[in-house]
């Protein structure tokens, strides 16, 4: 059984640098891809960066040059290094593991950009 616990959430300030951390245990040899998604109120869930096994990435428009989807294989650690946060970027971001046939999701955490 695979589970993913995010941390580094919190509040910044518009302009500021927040890292989050996604570690993931149990079966991890399955896993095609690991992203982050987000989730602002009122809204629908969206894709915020990828990364695939073969390292590949992919980010979502809104995000691109300012965010960095990284992974550490010997932490079973995924990381998103946000920057130049403004505050279109307040939501809930969930840490995903994709393997093709299901996903698994973490429980989220808060990112609160506002001065």
């Amino acid at each position: 059984q695979v589970q993913l616990v995010e941390s580094g959430g919190g509040l910044v300030q518009p302009g500021g640098t927040l890292g989050l951390s996604c570690a993931v245990s149990g079966n991890i040899f399955s896993i095609y891809a690991m992203g982050w998604y987000r989730q602002a109120p009122g809204k629908q869930r969206e894709l915020v960066a990828v990364i695939t096994r073969g390292g590949g990435t992919n980010y979502a428009d809104s995000v691109k040059g300012r965010f960095t989807i990284s992974r550490d294989n010997a932490k079973n650690t995924v990381y998103l290094q946000m920057n130049s946060l403004n505050p279109e970027d307040t939501a809930v971001y969930y840490c995903n593991a994709d393997f093709r046939t299901r996903t698994i999701w973490g429980q989220g955490t808060q990112v609160t950009v506002s001065s």
